[in-house]
């Protein structure tokens, strides 16, 4: 037993090897960033140690105020708040539309909503600012909203789609018996069984929108309205040269990511599962 462990642990040895150095790799640009945040401007290229030599913790108090970050911050918050309630709420009715109800045309409708996953986004840029500005909506927030809402719509639906359709009929026959409409089904009965669903359509929602910069760039010019991404290349334009406080707003962008990755990756492949196996 002994040796048969031992031959394990080996045969092992080579992909652990491999996953620290990719852990390593993957993790040091972000220690280097926040080491590079806490230094004077003069010791970012010439102290090559990840430890500064004074803690400029007033760097991020700086980019906060000075580099308009929190205003940029608090966009990045409304806008990605906004479309994770629309693209919830319009994903799941249209999911459970799709997975439960019969009617003509249900599979081309949906066919035409998976088929946008293989468009690339910016080839879609130049007609969507024409539209925008046709109707009024460059350089408004409602401008940005609405194309986040219809980007997140194809992959939430196709995640919350086929949960539905496993959910067992009796639990649907049950809540007609006992007088259940349609929408009530939909809200007390299939929106509370899809949450490992919902919270994987919300942890990819929620990256999208945060980590967007070329619709932003594209859509967006008024400094109040920008989101984080777009603000940090405005900033990197003012300070060119101030390494410390653009390395601090990369780390204030990146900070709500990681905590999202921490506490919330596990239910990512828990809820792209949870409708592949019938109950």
């Amino acid at each position: 037993m002994i040796i048969k462990i031992n031959r394990k642990i080996v045969s092992n040895i080579p992909a652990h090897v491999v996953l620290i150095f990719w852990s390593i790799v993957s993790v040091f640009p972000l220690v280097w960033m926040f080491a590079a945040s806490l230094k004077e401007q003069n010791e970012v290229f010439s102290n090559l140690s990840l430890i500064p030599q004074a803690w400029k913790f007033v760097n991020y108090l700086t980019a906060w105020n000075v580099g308009n970050f929190g205003v940029y911050f608090f966009n990045s918050l409304f806008y990605t708040a906004v479309t994770l309630g629309f693209a919830l709420f319009l994903a799941s009715m249209a999911a459970y539309a799709f997975a439960r109800f019969r009617f003509i045309g249900r599979n081309i409708i949906y066919f035409m909503f998976i088929g946008s996953l293989m468009i690339p986004i910016p080839g879609a840029f130049i007609p969507l600012y024409v539209l925008l500005i046709k109707l009024g909506l460059a350089d408004t927030r409602l401008g940005l909203i609405l194309p986040y809402t219809n980007a997140a719509l194809a992959l939430a639906i196709f995640i919350l789609k086929t949960f539905f359709e496993n959910i067992p009929k009796e639990i649907e026959e049950a809540a007609v018996v006992d007088g259940c409409s349609k929408f009530d089904m939909y809200w007390r009965i299939f929106l509370p069984l899809a949450k490992p669903a919902m919270a994987t359509v919300s942890i990819f929602t929620v990256l999208a929108v945060w980590n967007e910069f070329l619709l932003a760039l594209i859509v967006i010019n008024n400094r109040n309205l920008m989101p984080i991404q777009r603000g940090i290349m405005v900033f990197q334009g003012e300070h060119l040269t101030d390494y410390p406080l653009l390395m601090a707003g990369l780390t204030i962008a990146t900070i709500p990511l990681l905590v999202i990755y921490f506490f919330l990756s596990k239910y990512i492949l828990k809820g792209i599962t949870a409708g592949a196996v019938k109950g």
